[in-house]
This record gives C-alpha cells, structure tokens and sequence, in this order.
C-alpha cells in the first residue's frame, strides 16, 4: 500500500501582467527540413561501410592511427629535446661501411653519437636510431641500397642492450687514451692535464662516484684518498668483443670447447695487461705529483717550526748556474732511465715471443695427443662389454674427463699417457693406464672423475 508523504511547499503568486495563454485548438502546421548525418557515430559507421571492416577490425584500425599520432606528437617534442641530433652529415666511408663487419664499425658515429660515446644516454640513443631510420631507409632511396640501414640497425641492436654496449665500451677504439710523461709535465699544468685522464679511466670503475684528481689547493686528505682509491681500482672493463668465433660449420665438440678455452685466456690476459697498465699510471702519476713535494715541504716546515717554536727558515735560493746543473743531471738521469727501460723492455719482449710459441706448441701437440688417446678409447667400445653399445651419457661422460685429465696433468705426462695407452693397446689394458694416470693426480683429481677414478 503507497505512503502518501506532503511535502511544506508553498506555490508563489503569479507575477504581475501575467495572462494565461488561450488554447487553440489546433496543432502547428507541418515543416519540411533537410536532415544531414553528423557525428562521430555516423562517420564510424560510413567508415566501417565504406571500407568493408568488421567493428573489430574498426578498432584496431582506429588505436594504429592515435598511436602513430601519438608518436608523430613524440618525435615533434624530441625535436625541441635534441636538435640536431642523428641529422648530421655522414663521411662517404661511413655510408660504405660493411653491415658483415659489424664489430669493427663505430656503432656511436653509425648514429651520430660520436661527440657523447659512453655518456649517451638511452634517450639520446633511441632519438638518433629514429631519425636515422627516416633519413636512410631504402625506401626512399633510388638504389634500395641497404647496406648502412643495416648497420644502423646493428648499432641500436648493441647499444640498447646492456651488456652488449658494455663490451664495446670495453673496447671502444675512437677514445683517445694518449698518457703525456708525467716527467715532462709543468708543475702548475699537472692537475689540468691528469684531472680528466683519471675522469676517463673511471668510466670502468664498479664503485661509483670515482675519487677526483683534485687541483694544486687539494689538502693532504683528499690527495691521499685519491690514490688509495686508484691503487685499489675495482674495474668492471672485460674483453669479449674480441672473441674468436669457431670456424664456421664445426661441429667438433673438441674444436668449440678450444675456442672458447683460447677466448678466455686471451680475455685474462688483456684483463691483466690492463690492470697492469692502470697501476703503472697511478704509479707514475703519484711519483711526480707536485703536491706531493708541496705537502712533505709543509711538513717538514710545521716540524721545524714547532722544534724550534719559530718559523721554519726560508729554503735556500740557487744561482742560475747551480739550477742549470740541475737541471742537466735531472735530464742526464731520464735518459739512463729510458734505456735501462728500452733494453729492458726488449728482453722481456723476446721472452714473451719465445714462451708465447712454446705454448703454442704445447697447446698443437695436447690436441694431437688427446686425440690419439679418444681414438683408442672409442676403439675400446668406451670401455663395454662386448655387444653391449655405449649409452651417449657414458660417451659424454669419458670424454669429459679425458678432457679434464689433459687439462690437470703436465704436457710431458700427457705425451706419456698417449704413447703407453696406444702401447697397452684397446680395452682394459688402456683403461688402466687412464686410471693409474689419474691417481697420479692425487688431489687435483678429487672429485672430478667416476669413469676413470
């Protein structure tokens, strides 16, 4: 049953003049109009009609166009962002470069990030490939020419992936690493000169921010930092760009695992090399820093002056001919120095040339021998009864560890084991002198052997 709820209005009077309208009667006559379609709903659906698209396909058509608005809207802002970038004019032997030779083409100059290299940022990165791309597609070239388009796109490829762009980085041959001698340098040139090599090299640093070099005020503290920071220099910088690919269409198991034993020990090498060569810097840096003199000379003063409770006497000033005399036996000693070196250096570069082929011989006759000793192992069945056929785990498995025996044992001990394994002749006979080789291991051995163990 309905509640009937009053409500307190009250109806104001009519206002003043006001006559109620007389009915007529009879409703208005008639008008003929012309009607046009309008609206977006319309223009959907002409589209849809006039295109053939289910409502569907209507949509996805709909969101490419506001994307593609939305980028054009983007690329238009990066303009103001970075004017110019990416639109420079390329050097001919740039546009002739070979998209196969990619790790030797400067990916940073193939965009046009030349001037920034490794302080690019991933915007600038991604502006400069596009406008690239517009610039050089083969579309709208004559010749459908691809070739640099394609190393554009290789570019973006390495430098938008982390550690791919570190690699390069690692290696990245258009940065001018020049070191002056710091001997030659001028005293109040020294920080101007070596504040930004030490900037440089700190781009490889994995702590960060890296200690600055400082300017000829730094106290005794900073200078100090500054070289117990160098002196433990924890650098991320690797080699692998400029690994050795195996010969391609090996399948050798044995010739994959070679290359990439040589990869890695050529990366140990550059690594040390480089560790070296930053240690030699900070080493010679330190030995000729004025402030160094600067900060012993405030020193010594500060003692002499608290021993004597004065200030400390001004030092004594030379006469030309006692500062030229200096000055020659200073010049006198750098050049004994420099051919102690020479000849050094040409020593030690004669040795390296002598152990470097003796390794390499080493390495072609382990190869040679291992190989002789696989021989008769698979000769041997893999060691197997007789009509029984090796499981491919038990054959993984043997080579494995011969693999791993030849890596233990000493050159001469590997020749010794091919020459008494082929003397033993197959099956158990040749098993055992495998086993007796890598008991002989003893603890080297530990662990790392069941089939021969």
């Amino acid at each position: 049953m309905a509640t009937v709820v009053a409500l307190p209005l009250t109806i104001p009077a009519a206002p003043a003049g006001y006559t109620k309208a007389a009915a007529s009667g009879k409703p208005t006559a008639p008008v003929e109009r012309q009607v046009y379609p309008a609206g977006p709903s319309y223009i959907s659906y002409a589209r849809r009609e006039l295109l053939q698209l289910s409502f569907e396909e209507d949509d996805k058509a709909t969101s490419s166009a506001r994307a593609a608005a939305a980028a054009l809207k983007l690329a238009n802002a990066e303009e103001v962002l970075f004017p110019g970038l990416g639109e420079e004019q390329e050097h001919k032997d740039l546009l002739a470069a070979d998209p196969k030779e990619w790790k030797k083409q400067d990916h940073y100059g193939v965009l046009g990030l030349g001037d920034l290299r490794y302080t690019a940022t991933d915007d600038h990165i991604k502006v400069a490939h596009r406008r690239k791309v517009l610039r050089h597609h083969p579309d709208k070239k004559v010749d459908h020419d691809d070739g640099f388009f394609k190393c554009i796109q290789k570019a973006h490829e390495t430098l938008t992936h982390k550690d791919r762009r570190r690699q390069f980085d690692s290696v990245d041959w258009n940065i001018a690493d020049d070191v002056p001698n710091p001997k030659t340098v001028a005293a109040d040139k020294y920080c101007e000169v070596y504040a930004p090599i030490f900037a440089r090299e700190g781009r490889f640093s994995n702590i960060q921010p890296v200690a600055q070099f400082g300017d000829d005020a730094s106290s005794k503290k900073e200078v100090e930092g500054f070289y117990d920071f160098w002196y433990n220099f924890d650098s991320w910088r690797s080699f692998e760009w400029h690994d050795k690919e195996a010969n391609e269409g090996a399948d050798s198991r044995d010739e994959k695992r070679f290359t990439e034993k040589k990869n890695k020990a050529e990366r140990t090498r550059l690594k040390k090399e480089d560790n070296t060569r930053v240690r030699e810097l900070v080493d010679s840096v330190l030995a000729n820093d004025p402030r160094i003199k600067r900060i012993k000379d405030e020193e010594k003063a500060a003692r002499l002056a608290k021993k004597k409770g004065g200030a400390a006497p001004a030092a004594k000033k030379l006469s030309p001919a006692e500062i030229k005399k200096a000055a020659e036996e200073k010049r006198k000693a750098e050049e004994e120095a420099k051919k102690a070196e020479a000849a050094a250096n040409t020593a030690s570069k004669a040795d390296r040339e002598a152990a470097k082929k003796a390794k390499e011989a080493a390495r072609k006759n382990l190869k040679k021998w291992k190989k002789a000793v696989a021989t008769v192992i698979a000769a041997s069945n893999y060691f197997q009864a007789d009509g029984a056929a090796p499981s491919p785990a038990v054959i993984e498995k043997q080579l494995a560890e011969l693999d791993a025996l030849v890596e233990l044992a000493e050159p001469e001990d590997v020749k010794t084991l091919k020459e008494e394994v082929e003397k033993a002749g197959n099956g158990e006979p040749a098993k055992a002198v495998i086993k007796a080789k890598v008991a002989a291991l003893g603890d080297k051995a530990a662990g790392k052997f069941t089939e021969f163990a």
